[in-house]
């Protein structure tokens, strides 16, 4: 096992820590960790932060079930068009991305920057969720209901990004299941984990044609991943889950923020 390696575990446990201590948010630092750390190339990372995401998710659904916090039915009935939309995007709309999207003044704007710029915004998206205070807007917001077409919808439109960049997504569809459901805050939470597991697990589904995988590295890394999120969990009675959200907020903003300077930086 070579120091790449080593780092790439290490960043694995890490992902599984803030997972369990913040309750979301550590698998967007999956697919940089994968491009950058470890040198695959971002349409193999999406693809394995699928499978790293879904069953890390498994593991805090149980948690968040055992607890009276994940509603299966409304889970089940919100994950039907978001799976739907995350496995037709890794099995043909990835897959099948010309590998130069477009040229503008002789400077190519490849299929594996787009995915990795169009991360890094969806990341930028998240940081700016995790570092605001909701606790106003979630007040304002649990006695509204919208139709269900309105969530249909909704969850097409979540589950391609999340079929694109490889990421959970729950903080996309928390606010979601507020609206649409009427849920609590908390209930919503571990009922996007519901969501997540599905989805990223039938969306990596469709990557098994498209890809060779190395399933020895995928689940040993997955591994290190469900151990740092169990840790996690457990120093989540000790720490303060709102001031990590924070904090880890800012560290996603200047993660979105290098990976879109590396991109264009290494074009020019």
């Amino acid at each position: 096992m070579d120091t790449l390696q080593i780092f790439g575990y290490l960043g694995a446990l890490i992902v599984g820590l803030v997972l369990g201590l913040v309750g979301g948010g550590g698998s967007i630092l999956t697919v940089p960790l994968l491009v950058y750390i470890l040198g695959y190339n971002p349409v193999i990372a999406t693809a394995y932060s699928l499978f790293v995401v879904g069953s890390s998710s498994l593991v805090g659904t149980i948690q968040k079930f055992r607890k009276g916090l994940a509603d299966f039915k409304i889970g089940l009935a919100f994950s039907f068009p978001s799976f739907i939309a995350v496995y037709l995007s890794r099995r043909y709309l990835v897959p099948n991305l010309p590998e130069t999207l477009f040229t503008i003044q002789n400077y190519p704007l490849t299929k594996d920057m787009a995915i990795m710029t169009f991360f890094a915004i969806v990341m930028l998206v998240a940081s700016f969720s995790m570092i605001k205070n909701k606790k106003d807007d979630e007040q304002e917001i649990l006695n509204i209901k919208q139709p269900y077409y309105k969530t249909f919808f909704q969850g097409l439109v979540i589950g391609t990004i999340t079929g694109i960049i490889g990421a959970g997504g729950g903080f996309l569809y928390v606010p979601a299941l507020v609206l649409w459901a009427n849920l609590p805050m908390k209930k919503a939470v571990g009922t996007s984990l519901i969501i997540v597991t599905i989805n990223s697990l039938i969306g990596f589904t469709g990557d098994l044609q498209n890809i060779e995988i190395d399933w020895f590295f995928l689940l040993t890394f997955s591994s290190f991943t469900i151990i740092g999120v169990l840790i996690g969990i457990f120093l989540s009675k000790f720490i303060s889950g709102k001031k990590l959200k924070k904090g880890f907020g800012w560290l996603i903003l200047i993660m979105a923020i290098y990976i879109i300077f590396k991109e264009f930086n290494s074009k020019m």
